[in-house]
């Protein structure tokens, strides 16, 4: 790849970009081992400030625990559920929040040294500014997909966790993309075969949001078939939401999706290398969708445990990175 000459400035905010997406990345995956291990309702209070700090003390951690004994899954899942038991599912939406504060410093602060200092290359202030507002409604998209799991289910609405997703992944893709603007040059997206195939991998995820919201990858554990058949009998249920509210359905789509796009970065890969663009993330690309394509029916066939999941998770992120990296090469002037 051929890069430009920078300054020192703009070395520091591309990598600086690229950090972010490394650190958004890392919040998708602790994002799904939250979901994984059921600890996503167990902070059922919203505190942006005060909740930047854990129970502190038993008497705090009594609170916070009879809070969620309010709850419709301590009642309808959890009943029973000592202090310690829910100390550890307590961790994981802790250490989510957490990571979304620090996310945010990380990024406002420097990017409000480089607007004051005029260091921001020219066309890229919006867009970045654009980032910041981003990130906090994604903040407040969060606690309104746990809400969701408040009040008469023990769960989380689907659509709202593939709303969550979808923004989180935006972010991502768009720091990557600016980066690699700033790095390589500017690339101009135009409609055709590589953009398809992006939007079949994002696609691909935002299906496995709807599996995991309505725990769908607990049925049919077995690859291909569904039962008797390629198609569940239960395919259909729901007419036309059937995609996003049969757990069935769902399943069913995100299998096949996930196998038409993997042909699709395979063209992908021929694409970019018979063009000699982005050699080494086509090649890692490959790679990576191959496994990832594995994994899938692994963790399927053992019912989904978290540390398959979370794999599952880490390998649909850098799959989504690599595919960006190669279309960015492709449509680059």
């Amino acid at each position: 790849m051929r890069t430009f000459s920078k300054n020192n400035t703009e070395m520091i905010i591309i990598y600086w970009l690229y950090l972010m997406a490394l650190l958004v990345g890392i919040m998708v995956v602790i994002g799904g081992i939250t979901r994984l291990t059921g600890s996503g309702l167990s902070m059922a209070e919203w505190r942006p400030l005060m909740g930047t700090l854990p129970p502190l003390n038993a008497a705090e951690w009594i609170r916070v625990f009879d809070i969620y004994k309010l709850t419709p899954e301590f009642q309808e899942v959890n009943l029973g559920m000592s202090l310690g038991e829910f100390k550890q599912i307590f961790f994981w939406e802790y250490f989510h929040r957490l990571w979304g504060r620090l996310l945010g410093l990380v990024f406002v602060l420097p990017l409000l040294y480089f607007f004051l200092r005029k260091k921001i290359p020219a066309g890229y202030s919006l867009p970045l500014f654009a980032l910041a507002l981003a990130g906090g409604f994604q903040g407040v998209v969060g606690w309104w997909m746990v809400v969701s799991g408040l009040a008469d289910e023990p769960m989380v609405s689907q659509y709202r966790l593939a709303t969550h997703l979808s923004i989180a992944l935006s972010i991502f893709i768009c720091l990557i993309w600016l980066a690699h603007s700033l790095l390589f040059g500017r690339s101009h997206i135009k409609f055709g075969k590589p953009i398809i195939v992006f939007s079949l991998i994002f696609l691909t995820i935002i299906a496995g949001a709807f599996v995991a919201g309505m725990d769908a990858g607990l049925l049919y554990n077995h690859y291909p078939l569904m039962g008797n058949g390629f198609i569940p009998v239960e395919y259909g249920e729901k007419a036309f939401l059937d995609p996003f509210e049969n757990p069935a359905s769902a399943q069913f789509h995100h299998r096949w999706i996930a196998l038409i796009a993997t042909f699709g970065v395979i063209y992908l890969w021929w694409h970019s290398i018979s063009k000699n663009i982005a050699v080494t993330s086509a090649h890692l690309m490959l790679l990576i969708v191959i496994g990832q394509f594995t994994l899938g029916i692994v963790t399927l066939i053992n019912g989904a445990p978290v540390h398959l999941g979370a794999m599952h998770q880490t390998g649909a992120v850098l799959l989504l990175a690599t595919s960006l990296s190669v279309m960015h090469g492709i449509y680059r002037r």
